[in-house]
């Protein structure tokens, strides 16, 4: 659904969602997926703690590449194995403050991303890292973008 000024809006049933999770302008989460890459993660049975590994891991420098524009691989385990076996990550950040995970992969699967690929993800992950707090809830409501829920998790 939009409203009168085009832009997507979230139905009630969303709203009342993150209403009652307490998402506001004054509490956002810091560690967020691209729903994209939220169904990616569930088919290959990744889960949130090793997102959230990840992210400790950038905090403490430990950064696998820095692809420029705030895009950043980073490697993942998989269950079970270490990440030489394991994942790619693409995520846009801003170290301390957001992090969204954009694009996953097994690493036997692919080498690495095309240029016009960095590209498009270094456009997207801009326009993730730029959004306004009332953006931000907006885009949680909508479903555009899920928490990845890190304090919730065993460390």
């Amino acid at each position: 659904m939009t409203s009168a000024g085009g832009r997507l809006s979230a139905g009630a049933g969303m709203q009342e969602k993150y209403a009652r999770t307490g998402y506001s302008e004054g509490r956002l989460p810091e560690v967020l997926k691209r729903k994209d890459f939220a169904r990616w993660q569930v088919r290959e049975r990744l889960p949130d703690v090793a997102l959230c590994k990840a992210v400790r891991e950038m905090e403490e420098g430990l950064i696998d590449a820095d692809l420029g524009g705030h895009l950043y691989k980073k490697r993942v385990a998989r269950a079970g194995g270490g990440k030489s076996g394991g994942y790619r990550t693409l995520l846009s950040v801003r170290i301390g403050n957001r992090y969204v995970f954009l694009h996953g992969f097994p690493k036997s699967a692919t080498a690495n991303i095309t240029q016009d690929e960095r590209k498009a993800l270094q456009y997207a992950g801009r326009v993730f890292l730029d959004l306004s707090a009332a953006a931000l809830v907006e885009a949680l409501q909508a479903g555009a973008l899920l928490e990845v829920h890190c304090d919730e998790q065993d460390h």
